[in-house]
């Protein structure tokens, strides 16, 4: 995937700033993957465009024009303190404000912040939206708490956040464990203490303060809009395929929506503690109601669906036999050898709904195979996109209409489609969608920087 060009020029200039990447962040695994797999893959841009080299934007782009690191510090119910860590990665605003989400995970830490906070620069970019690329969140575990420490968390985190972010400088939204109820918390909380009413600040609001129509759905549908796309490239659709989804969040659940919608037939689904199969199909209203409404193990499906199996653990769900892959729970569960089990039965097409589900090996075992592949920049960029939507809309005082947003989000996911393919085809890759989403997202980005100066 890596060994694109023979130019000594720009391979020797990549290879320098990757490699100074490695010695000053060789702990950050996660950054060091995602960003290889972007800068990579520019290298036929800086052949053709050598004063982006002369300018330096690649070394600037791979640093974080500011990095917040934070003690939240807060009252359990039985009232006894607890320290977690928070983050804010502020990396790139050539474009517009820092955009992206808050993650409230056990796993996150600085190089799972600063991955995606990298990724987000591109995949802001490539949504046509004037939002810069940002992402932050905490070690601190939604599971498990009341309702009341999470807000007294939410509360503290804010307290701390709050002086670094505003509508025109930085905008968060939710993210893995942060959904309605915690951006409702940190709205409250902002709102509090700079007295006064800024809805743009934070995206993904309930919808009677600021919110939009869409949003909740925005990642899933976006994530199958485009694949739709792609597989019409071959005159595929997803009518009568076999789709398998990861994950039961809010991406899982509208990807499955819309591709129930669109006639395929979805076999599978999983949390962090297993995966369903159901052959006959997916009963999205019976898993609705266990993961939104009971807040359930996904294992209760298999109660009420005599027919469907449950399996613990997660990494099995790439073993049942489809022709569409959908993965949408989280970084590097897709790796070769369930990559190469995907490919073994059949598989057409990987759409990436979460953020780099599948590691850079698993990538190469989709493209030496011929499978199509949306990645995760580009297929999953839908709930920013409407992030942005609902930031016009707290702007200009309005409130668009489901249909009106949906529409505005599917337009959004075939421009990124047609942008994405016109790149790689423009830069000698024609049809590596991976290729075509990067330097799509990293053109717009880099003439900006460009225009603006050293800085």
């Amino acid at each position: 995937m890596v060994t694109l060009t023979t130019n000594t020029t720009a391979t020797t200039y990549v290879d320098s700033v990757y490699n100074k990447l490695v010695e000053t962040n060789g702990h950050e695994v996660e950054f060091l993957q995602a960003a290889k797999e972007i800068i990579y893959s520019l290298t036929p841009v800086f052949e053709k465009r050598p004063e982006l080299m002369e300018a330096g934007i690649l070394e600037r782009i791979v640093e974080p024009e500011r990095i917040l690191k934070f003690r939240v510090t807060w009252m359990d119910d039985a009232g006894k303190v607890q320290v977690n860590r928070g983050y804010r990665i502020q990396f790139n605003s050539a474009i517009g404000p820092y955009k992206g989400g808050l993650r409230f995970h056990p796993s996150v830490n600085e190089s799972i912040v600063k991955f995606l906070g990298f990724e987000q620069i591109f995949k802001n970019s490539l949504t046509g939206q004037p939002i810069g690329g940002g992402k932050g969140g905490s070690d601190f575990d939604p599971k498990g708490k009341s309702n009341n420490e999470i807000m007294r968390f939410c509360q503290a985190f804010m307290t701390e956040l709050y002086r670094h972010i505003g509508q025109d400088i930085d905008v968060p939204a939710g993210d893995i464990g942060v959904g309605g109820r915690e951006v409702g918390y940190l709205f409250g909380q902002y709102k509090r203490i700079r007295g006064g009413y800024e809805p743009g600040v934070l995206t993904g609001k309930g919808l009677s303060f600021g919110g939009s129509l869409t949003r909740t759905e925005a990642t899933g549908y976006g994530c199958v809009y485009f694949v739709d796309e792609m597989l019409q490239e071959i005159k595929e659709s997803f009518q009568n395929q076999t789709v398998v989804v990861s994950g039961s969040g809010n991406v899982a659940i509208y990807a499955i929506e819309k591709a129930q919608q669109l006639g395929a037939k979805v076999v599978a689904a999983s949390d962090s503690s297993g995966y369903i199969h159901d052959p006959e199909g997916i009963d999205l209203a019976l898993l609705k109601d266990i993961k939104e409404v009971r807040k359930a193990r996904i294992i209760e499906y298999v109660k009420e669906r005599p027919e469907a199996t449950y399996t613990e653990g997660c990494t099995g769900i790439w073993t049942i036999p489809c022709d569409i892959a959908l993965p949408c729970a989280t970084q590097n569960e897709i790796d070769e050898a369930s990559a190469r089990l995907l490919v073994e039965n059949g598989v057409k097409a990987v759409g990436e709904g979460a953020n780099m589900p599948s590691t850079l090996e698993a990538i190469d075992v989709y493209l030496e195979n011929n499978v199509l592949f949306a990645p995760a920049k580009a297929a999953n960029a839908g709930g920013v996109a409407v992030s942005a939507l609902e930031m016009a809309q707290d702007s200009s005082r309005q409130f668009w209409t489901f249909d009106e947003v949906d529409k505005k989000l599917h337009q959004i996911m075939i421009n990124i489609y047609n942008e994405s393919s016109a790149a790689a085809k423009r830069y000698g890759h024609e049809g590596n969608l991976l290729f075509g989403s990067n330097i799509a997202g990293f053109e717009k980005v880099a003439d900006a920087m460009l225009a603006q100066g050293i800085i």
